[in-house]
């Protein structure tokens, strides 16, 4: 057993970690830190972990949570585990971190988001499908909602070298705005509609692109469009990926086979993906169309963005951290309808 640690557990984030952790066989949540709530019952806050969980939210130091923990995980504001980090991290404590602040380098880090960054340390980013070394390391940036349906959608194509231009067209539920309540997500704005925002400025648009430009350097043609639709949880990408030359439909599933033959959270599937079949889940379904005509994949990549695009891949990588099963305690279907 390990003795786990959520600093920021009040939040959507925060909720499905302990909901996750809870049904772990080899974790026992030790603490679970908000300011906002210290000294009250967790399952106050998250009524659905009733008799789940039976602690009291705590409000301490980095350095007295780390003496009590073997992991931690910060679900905390951009630009605040930075300040953190390095009080938690030494030879004995692994942290996973689901904000941003490690995900990119600190000169882009800074120029996106306008915060000076302190610890200017290099952090493995923690999608274990391409990066498979985050089990030797003790310190894992976890990827991005948006990110991690995108840059599955499209790495089989980029490590081949096969890809001209993409254009990730993205759906995400309201969840993905937080907890707390915004003008987009408020019910009448949101309700019957679909909000496209950030057209060609979205953050995460960082993140796909150092990613996918590693797998092959000629690849700078990456677009992103990201919307929010009236749905609680879910990422719907569908990429058009331009190839450089005329790809078959075996050709394609044939290198998306090989790509992520090793990797469980990753589905193939014949069709179109839905979020529905991945709700609840830490599965990315992934499934494609060719157009013969215009050298263009439709790659279509389906994720819940609060389990695979936040606290079930962030397990995940606990899971390689700590010398588990991959799939220990984030092993189920989806929900579906």
């Amino acid at each position: 057993m390990i003795d786990v640690g959520i600093i920021g557990s009040s939040g959507y984030t925060g909720g499905e970690l302990i909901r996750l952790l809870a049904n772990h066989k080899y974790t026992n949540i030790e603490i679970c830190t908000s300011r906002k709530f210290a000294g009250q019952k967790v399952s106050d806050v998250h009524k659905h972990l009733k008799g789940f969980i039976n602690l009291e939210f705590e409000d301490i130091s980095p350095r007295d949570l780390k003496n009590r923990c073997d992991v931690i995980f910060l679900a905390v504001p951009h630009g605040t585990s930075m300040n953190i980090v390095p009080d938690l991290l030494d030879e004995y404590t692994k942290v996973i971190d689901l904000s941003a602040d490690y995900r990119i380098n600190s000169q882009t880090f800074e120029n996106l988001y306008g915060i000076e960054h302190s610890d200017k340390r290099k952090v493995v980013y923690g999608l274990p499908e391409i990066h498979p070394e985050v089990s030797e390391k003790n310190l894992v940036a976890n990827p991005g909602c948006y990110p991690t349906g995108a840059i599955l959608s499209a790495s089989p194509l980029a490590n081949f070298g096969l890809i001209d231009s993409i254009i990730f067209d993205s759906k995400s539920g309201i969840t993905g705005a937080g907890v707390n309540p915004t003008q987009t997500s408020h019910y009448p704005n949101m309700a019957e509609n679909v909000q496209p925002y950030k057209l060609t400025s979205h953050r995460h648009y960082a993140e796909m692109f150092q990613e996918l430009s590693m797998m092959d350097e000629s690849l700078i043609n990456i677009n992103f469009t990201p919307h929010v639709i009236p749905s609680i949880r879910g990422i719907l990408t569908t990429a058009h990926i331009f190839t450089n030359r005329q790809v078959s439909t075996e050709e394609v599933m044939s290198i998306y086979a090989e790509y992520y033959k090793d990797n469980p959270f990753v589905r193939i599937i014949d069709g179109i993906p839905s979020l529905s079949t991945v709700r609840g889940s830490n599965f990315c379904d992934i499934g494609f169309e060719i157009d013969v005509n215009n050298n263009r994949v439709v790659v279509v990549s389906a994720i819940d963005n609060l389990v695979k695009g936040a606290a079930g891949q962030a397990i995940q990588n606990m899971n390689l951290m700590c010398g588990f099963g991959e799939t220990e305690g984030i092993w189920f279907s989806g929900i579906t309808p």
